[in-house]
């Protein structure tokens, strides 16, 4: 169940129990749950099942036409020990990936209102006797280890992210030290499925790198056993090329991602900050050296979630918003495009759209009318139409109108 069809039925459910809606039932990101809120996935959680069947399907094939083959060519009974290690290391990957896609990365909860404003926009034009709107910055200083880093206010979340927070864009969540939203696991990556994320990454490469080497040791058996070259070996076992090939692949992709996380590890860097701000033109304020930065990701406690969702929601969250009378957004008398949101530009100038509203309506009340106190008619198309109600009126027997006219005043064509 996600956050935005159970919303539905949370509400209607808490108006007839007379309690709130668990957390994850009024969830307002793009969250899927299950288990009762106890497992929350990405928007993308279907993808998770590609990603177990790219695992599953090869070692499958590896322990059917590889490992049993095996069995019986290894002295001491060793042969059975090539089939239990890969189906315990298969076992040890998958969970791992449900390590990391079941778990809350990171999320940091919504506001449920902004928080209060800290001064007066000096740039707003107002009238003698208005109070100058009020204005959150768009942007806050935080030093960290004696560099000043700058925080954004996030307008869905209505809070102002911590460092190295981001708005993720497919889930619709803040997340704490965000790396990126990784389509293959379904999940955003995050401040608490980071470490499970890379062990997953570094075991599936090893997995292939286990699948590609015993491949070869059985073709390599096959030509020792019956003194025939190498290419007529492997004709005999079709199923090794076929897992060398795709081994040979994936490792590509695995062992290259694994060697780019582990660069981004020891300087302490994060995918999306490697990608926009390029610490090696700036100073990095959280790098603190190889080894404390590897001791970060893998040997300290993981936090604790800042989300209960299988919670109550708190009676204020229920209420309305509060009056917000002279309140601007950041995002407000500026172009508004967020990279993280995915959301085009679009301009506020509040002054020149009253003004366009202020002429509107001074248009519409006057209507231009004739010497003679009669309206125009601002559109032929429109005396057409007007024509016909008034004739229609006319033949109903109203003689208080002006057989000239319709219903409305507006002169028909002469």
């Amino acid at each position: 169940m996600n956050g935005a069809s159970a919303s539905a039925s949370a509400g209607a459910g808490a108006g007839a129990g007379g309690e709130g809606p668990l957390v994850y039932e009024a969830w307002k990101g793009s969250n899927v749950f299950f288990l009762h809120g106890r497992f929350i996935f990405g928007p993308d959680a279907r993808s998770l099942f590609v990603t177990m069947f790219l695992i599953v399907a090869p070692v499958s094939i590896f322990c059917a036409f590889v490992a049993r083959e095996l069995m019986d060519n290894f002295s001491y009974g060793l042969g059975v020990s090539v089939m239990i290690a890969a189906v315990l290391f298969t076992a040890y990957d998958l969970s791992l990936l449900l390590l990391t896609s079941g778990r809350d990365p990171g999320i940091i909860p919504r506001n449920a209102h902004p928080p209060e404003p800290e001064g007066f926009d000096g740039n707003a034009e107002v009238g003698a006797n208005q109070t100058p709107p009020l204005r959150l910055p768009r942007v806050k200083d935080v030093v960290v280890n004696g560099i000043t880093v700058k925080t954004k206010y996030c307008d869905t979340c209505m809070l102002y992210r911590p460092p190295r927070c981001s708005h993720c864009s497919i889930c619709n969540n803040c997340v704490e030290r965000f790396d990126h939203h990784c389509p293959w696991v379904g999940q955003c990556i995050g401040l608490r499925n980071y470490r499970f994320f890379y062990m997953f990454v570094f075991s599936t490469t090893l997995l292939c790198l286990y699948v590609f080497g015993f491949c070869w040791v059985y073709i390599i058996k096959i030509r020792n056993a019956e003194q025939i070259t190498i290419w007529k070996a492997m004709a005999k076992t079709p199923a090794s090329i076929a897992l060398i090939i795709y081994t040979f692949i994936a490792v590509w992709f695995v062992g290259g991602l694994s060697v780019f996380h582990l660069y981004l590890m020891s300087t302490n860097q994060t995918t999306y900050e490697n990608f926009r701000y390029r610490y090696d033109q700036r100073a990095n304020p959280y790098n603190r050296g190889v080894l404390e930065n590897i001791r970060e990701i893998f040997f300290t406690p993981i936090p604790p979630s800042k989300n209960n969702f299988r919670g109550r929601v708190p009676q204020e969250q229920g209420l309305r918003p509060r009056a917000t009378n002279g309140f601007m957004s950041p995002n407000m008398g500026r172009a508004v495009g967020d990279i993280e949101m995915g959301r085009k530009p679009v301009a506020w100038d509040e002054p020149r759209m009253a003004a366009e509203i202020g002429d509107l309506g001074a248009g519409l009340s006057n209507l231009l009318e004739d010497k003679d106190g009669r309206f125009r008619s601002a559109s032929p198309d429109l005396s057409r139409d007007a024509l016909a109600v008034g004739g229609g009126l006319e033949e109903q027997g109203s003689s208080a109108m002006n057989p000239g006219r319709t219903s409305w005043g507006v002169e028909t064509g002469r």
